[in-house]
């Protein structure tokens, strides 16, 4: 890069920091010393701002002089990608294409990042026409575009294919080729680039079929090409480590992956089917930023009741709330609240999806006896201040969890209910005498996830007669004509779903008397959650519809997760 585009691109920079009110963290872009800063990527900057992906082409289209293409105009060129590796081209965010006239032209987000386009010469052998796009859209047309360019699979996988799926070391052999690593290597970068939770690969009678796991529901991808079925379950299960020979039972497995610029930890999973091995890929980037409060989307009386508990010095808070509700993020922040240099943590987890510097985490490990019991117990003889235990599963672990809390430490644990209330009858069908539930619970925090409406797309709905007509669900849920309403659109910046992102709904059942008074052999969730919300607690359903009327989803995504009661 020469001198006068290093000074452009930290002009670019200035400029975009001039024209916004851009946060702390994007200032800090460009204060680091030297040429560091001057030649760090674009997309840093741009992450670091609160600006969409088109408003930043933009401003840099803009800034540069250089034409700008919306993902329309992208989808109609005619790419060339021969001689460039799909992970180059993800990993520049540059898309090659021609036009009807015979030029070459190369669609980038960050026209500073000279190296893309000198390579772009060395393969075209001539120069090429630069264009302005936004990193989204290249990375949409790149995915729907390049599926034909990757899918190529040599003659020997094809050979190795028609083998006996019961000659292991030819099915290593397939698994490691360049074809299927390139395909799971590209199943990962995809979601990321969705920011999807998980993967789910599953063979049927009619073929592979791959689905990804976005704001919390399943979205079917093509699957890749070419690839034999078993050879791609192979390559995961190397991935994590597991036997590729065992196929009659399920395995768990884990393993550090390092993406371009992105590393991230996967959990593995494996299950046999009717027509082969399923998998699924948890993914659980490691740089989730800082964990705050402020990003529940806790309504402020729940949030001042959060930071009260969590004042407490013993006791036991429970996050209640189904598989992929939230809770795990929901116990991170509240553990990174508590982290401070006068406290210890002590954490047993399965698995550790968050690490957190300072506080000592453990994964539970079964087959050596390693279990959230077995840990308690010995966490009680570490010294601890605040103790976390993943889940409690079973009695021999709400006992020793509930005497943990009664001997003077903070107890922050999980259980998988309905609603706060019910999560004092589960604890104690598990074998917890009442007495001490009165002594030791603190509060119950229940919880679900909602997808949030994309800013760019969703458009407000003034409530009318038909409308409450059609659904009878607005009057249940207390919206009357004329109120407004937001309702999903669909860009490509949410890939036409209209949602991008979850946000939390809550309620929050403290033990107050009337509420301590209840609890006992006879007790029942349904006295308990009347009392709760007659000393104020906001239920889920209220707290989800407070965020329908703030705009920020939508009257479906409330009844979606939550139940009128």
């Amino acid at each position: 890069m020469n001198a006068m585009q290093v000074r452009s691109a930290d002009g670019f920079r200035q400029h975009l920091l001039e024209k916004y009110a851009l946060p702390p963290r994007a200032h800090a872009r460009v204060e680091t010393s030297g040429t560091t800063a001057l030649t760090r990527p674009l997309r840093e900057f741009w992450e670091a701002t609160d600006l969409s992906a088109a408003d930043f082409a933009d401003e840099v289209s803009d800034y540069f002089g250089l034409p700008r293409l919306s993902l329309p105009q992208l989808l109609t060129t005619t790419p060339r990608l021969d001689g460039f590796s799909r992970r180059f081209l993800r990993e520049s965010t540059i898309f090659p294409f021609s036009v009807p006239n015979g030029g070459l032209h190369l669609a980038v987000a960050d026209p500073s990042d000279t190296a893309a386009m000198r390579a772009a010469e060395i393969v075209f052998g001539a120069t090429v026409d630069v264009v302005v796009a936004s990193y989204e859209d290249i990375a949409t047309v790149l995915d729907q575009r390049a599926d034909a360019d990757d899918a190529n699979v040599d003659e020997s996988g094809k050979n190795a294919a028609q083998r006996s799926d019961d000659d292991i070391e030819s099915l290593r052999d397939l698994a490691s080729g360049a074809p299927v690593v390139r395909a799971l290597n590209d199943l990962l970068e995809r979601a990321l680039d969705l920011r999807a939770s998980d993967i789910h690969v599953e063979p049927f009678r009619a073929g592979l079929t791959v689905r990804m796991r976005v704001d919390g529901l399943l979205r079917a991808l093509p699957a890749p090409q070419g690839i034999p079925p078993q050879a791609l379950i192979s390559r995961i299960k190397i991935l994590a480590g597991l036997n590729i020979a065992e196929r009659r039972l399920p395995q768990d497995g884990a393993a550090r992956v390092r993406l371009g610029r992105n590393e991230i930890d996967v959990r593995v999973a494996t299950m046999p089917t009717q027509h082969g091995e399923s998998a699924v890929i948890r993914l659980l980037p490691r740089d989730r930023g800082l964990l705050d409060m402020n990003r529940l989307g806790l309504r402020p009386r729940d949030e001042s009741v959060m930071t009260r508990l969590l004042a407490m010095p013993h006791g036991m808070i429970v996050i209640t709330g189904p598989t992929g509700s939230g809770k795990t993020t929901t116990l991170a922040t509240m553990l990174s609240i508590l982290n401070e240099p006068t406290r210890k943590i002590l954490t047993i987890e399965d698995p550790v999806e968050y690490e957190i510097p300072g506080i000592n985490q453990s994964q539970v490990k079964p087959s050596i006896g390693l279990t959230f019991a077995s840990a308690m117990r010995a966490f009680v003889r570490q010294d601890p201040d605040v103790i976390m235990v993943g889940e409690v599963r079973d009695a021999e672990t709400a006992h020793i969890a509930i005497h943990a809390a009664l001997t003077g430490h903070l107890v922050l644990t999980t259980l998988h209910t309905e609603t706060a209330a019910a999560a004092v009858p589960r604890l104690i069908d598990l074998g917890v005498e009442g007495f001490l539930l009165k002594s030791t619970l603190r509060a119950v925090v229940a919880q679900r996830l909602v997808r949030m409406l994309c800013d760019r797309c969703k458009a407000p709905h003034a409530l009318t007669e038909a409308d409450l007509a059609r659904d009878p669900r607005f009057a249940v849920i207390g919206f009357k004509c004329g109120e407004v309403v937001h309702e999903a659109g669909g860009c490509e910046r949410c890939g036409g779903t209209g949602y991008r992102g979850r946000n939390g709904v809550f309620e929050i059942l403290e033990m107050s008397d009337e509420v301590r008074a209840l609890i006992g052999p006879q007790t029942d969730s349904h006295s308990i959650d009347a009392a709760a919300m007659r000393g104020g607690m906001t239920t889920m359903l209220e707290d989800a519809v407070a965020k329908c009327r703030a705009g920020l989803t939508t009257v479906p995504e409330v009844f979606r997760v939550t139940t009128v009661r």
